[in-house]
């Protein structure tokens, strides 16, 4: 490994985490990430790189920032998003961003504005450093991902290329190579509203909901967690909301019922929802009075992709040179790999983008979206010098 850490200091990466931390980017704030991507790239314009805002929505825009190489060595993407979840309910100020204990505490600390923080330092290392690269290093903020991931949507269908990337979610230092699809659905069951003096008159649409649940469970169920991949684990499905019925003395004349399904590749959107389909119109086909209808939830929807894999590719150039530096690293030689993170924007960069894609970053995935936020310092510290490794090695470099 090359030594970056004269050209760099823990003082220099936690002061701008910090800066991050201290600027508010989630849902709830006006313009939501406009403030973070003007500070980001303020501050990238400032050490001298080439920067670009690419407008997604409004006042909220992409920055592209670029560290050009002086060969034709392949491009490597670091993608980092500069939105986070709510401060609600946090036990700490969330945008103190204080140290404590080793860790910087506050919201977005470790989801993922310390991925951010690491990786524009590795660049401008690299820069301070002298060493020129063959191929191109492009790190893009970019906004949108706890939300409808509009900002990695809108790198991908504006054209956006690379040869490898690396998105910035927290994994401490285990790599992710392979994640599950995702989509929120929901099926709404109808009934027929009636006095319960009168409920031998009415369709009781919970009933009928209930009855949907047993023949998912029976029938479909064991088909999809019999399906899975090494990378990424099995398939999952998960009931999380069902609501239904107006008051107690009255039958139900609806049932929603709301779930989340993880698929791995062989599966897709369609095939998905045809499976539950199918269902619906069987047991309508036995009961004309069962009528129920399938949807994708429209606030788990991104614009126009869909939540796709991260589709693992363990031999492409990426895998093998975030396995070689980090191996390295830790003076092992097998890598500690994740194999059931949740969905990212990996995913899309992947599926969409066709461009190989590991999931690597500092921090700690159960710290992401807590009431006590917070991130190790000695990891983004550390994560500042892998990062620019693997840009030189991935790169290569000019002579």
């Amino acid at each position: 490994m090359i030594d970056f850490k004269e050209f760099y200091s823990e003082e220099e990466v936690v002061s701008l985490l910090q800066k991050m931390i201290q600027i508010p980017s989630h849902k709830d704030v006006e313009d939501r990430e406009a403030a973070m991507g003007e500070f980001v790239y303020e501050y990238c314009t400032g050490l001298g790189f080439e920067c670009e805002k690419v407008y997604v929505q409004g006042k909220r825009f992409n920055v592209n920032v670029w560290l050009r190489g002086e060969g034709d060595g392949p491009t490597l993407l670091l993608n980092g998003h500069m939105d986070t979840v709510s401060p609600y309910d946090m036990i700490i100020e969330p945008y103190e961003a204080f140290i404590k204990d080793g860790y910087i505490w506050g919201r977005g600390g470790n989801d993922m504005k310390g991925a951010l923080a690491s990786m524009i330092t590795a660049m401008n290392a690299i820069k301070k450093s002298g060493l020129k690269l063959k191929g191109d290093l492009l790190f893009t903020a970019v906004v949108g991902e706890e939300e409808e991931s509009d900002g990695t949507e809108a790198f991908v269908l504006n054209g956006g290329q690379a040869d490898g990337a690396i998105v910035g979610e927290p994994s401490g230092y285990e790599v992710s190579i392979g994640h599950r699809g995702l989509e929120w659905i929901q099926m709404d069951v109808e009934g027929i509203t009636m006095h319960g003096g009168q409920a031998h008159l009415g369709v009781n649409a919970i009933q009928m909901g209930a009855r949907l649940i047993e023949r998912i469970q029976t029938e479909l169920v064991p088909k999809i967690n019999s399906r899975g991949n090494e990378y990424m684990g099995p398939a999952i499905m998960n009931y999380g909301k069902i609501f239904g019925g107006d008051q107690v003395s009255t039958v139900a004349g609806h049932c929603t019922i709301q779930f989340d399904r993880r698929y791995v590749p062989g599966e897709t959107v369609e095939t998905v929802m045809a499976e539950y389909q199918e269902i619906i119109d069987q047991l309508h086909e036995e009961d004309p009075k069962f009528k129920a209808t399938l949807s994708l939830m429209p606030n788990g929807q991104m614009n126009k992709l869909v939540h796709a894999p991260l589709i693992p590719e363990p031999d492409s150039r990426i895998v093998q040179t975030v396995y070689s530096v980090l191996g390295e690293f830790l003076n092992v030689e097998e890598i500690p790999l994740c194999r059931t993170r949740g969905w990212s924007d990996a995913g899309v960069l992947s599926t969409f983008g066709k461009i190989p894609t590991v999931v690597f970053g500092p921090g700690a995935l159960p710290n992401s979206h807590t009431k006590d936020e917070h991130i190790a310092i000695e990891q983004i510290y550390n994560f500042v010098s892998l990062y620019a490794n693997i840009a030189a090695q991935f790169c290569g470099v000019a002579e």
